[in-house]
């Protein structure tokens, strides 16, 4: 038996949307009213892939998901299990025996389409029950809506894939992250006079459409600078067929090498393009940088 008390949300979490604040959030205030840890159960791997075989790309790493729900709705903890050995656990010992007598389940929240168990038997109606016969506290979510459109996070990486930042990051609640430690790259910055760097989306993880997208990246310490950001095979400068983020860093000196940056993403400023040359490719950059100022100039925020 476990004798920490938490309150956890159910669910994958993918993107961390609205739709999965508004479980995230009823958490964090249960919580507090019962004394009791706010915790999010997620999957090491997305449902869906696991059940049918075919590959979803995901929204964020599961560190940033972690991050994430930390972050923005004060979830302290994060329970990650193996989702194989999940699907064979029967749907009452799931309840039962894992969140209540392992994780010291008080409280649940799930959404109104969670499944759990041996073949996804277990339900939101069945979780309701069950809880209410072991004196366990349940609320069921049900589903968000923005615009008549049902928020999802499949829909959300429908607009991420097509380039449709500002919308994603609408049904989001949040800009579109992605937390990388910078590596070395061809420095093209340097070559163009400036200073750019160099992230990697994880395996597994959705590439936004390609081209130019106007950013923010976060830093260590805290502080933070607007970017230009290019998502693509830089056709200009590169024969290769390698996935590049590079970002140029607006008003900043510094080497960032090694350190983790968070770059938020809010708006794709044009596609990718081949230029006649380097020239040309940097005169439109500092075009896309003016862009980029004038999107998070103050009178924008009024």
């Amino acid at each position: 038996m476990n004798d920490t008390k938490r309150v956890i949300a159910l669910g994958f979490f993918d993107g961390v949307h609205t739709g999965h604040g508004a479980l995230l959030s009823r958490v964090r205030e249960k919580a507090a009213a019962l004394e009791a840890v706010p915790t999010a159960f997620t999957f090491d791997a997305h449902p869906g892939s696991r059940i049918t075989g075919a590959v979803t790309p995901l929204i964020n790493s599961a560190a940033d998901r972690a991050d994430l729900m930390r972050r923005l709705y004060g979830i302290r903890e994060i329970i990650v299990a193996h989702f194989d050995s999940m699907m064979r656990m029967p749907w009452e010992d799931f309840i039962t025996e894992y969140l209540v007598k392992e994780q010291g389940a008080v409280h649940v929240v799930a959404g109104h389409d969670f499944h759990f168990g041996y073949k996804g038997e277990g339900n939101p109606r069945r979780l309701a029950e069950k809880c209410a016969a072991l004196g366990v506290g349940c609320d069921i979510i049900p589903k968000i809506e923005k615009e008549g459109i049902t928020i999802s996070s499949t829909y959300i990486r429908t607009l991420i894939a097509q380039g449709e930042m500002e919308r994603a990051d609408a049904f989001l609640g949040h800009p579109h992250v992605l937390t990388d430690r910078v590596a070395h790259g061809k420095k093209l910055g340097s070559t163009l006079g400036f200073p750019t760097v160099n992230l990697h989306f994880p395996p597994g993880v959705l590439v936004p459409a390609y081209g130019v997208y106007a950013t923010r990246v976060w830093f260590e310490n805290g502080d933070s600078r607007p970017a230009v950001t290019n998502i693509g095979m830089r056709p200009t400068v590169d024969d290769g067929d390698a996935v590049s983020v590079e970002g140029y860093i607006l008003d900043f000196q510094g080497d960032l090498y090694g350190q983790t940056i968070r770059m938020e993403f809010f708006r794709r400023l044009r596609g990718e393009r081949k230029f006649p040359s380097l020239d040309a490719l940097r005169e439109e950059v500092m075009r896309n940088a003016q862009q980029t100022r004038d999107y998070f100039a103050p009178s924008k925020a009024q």
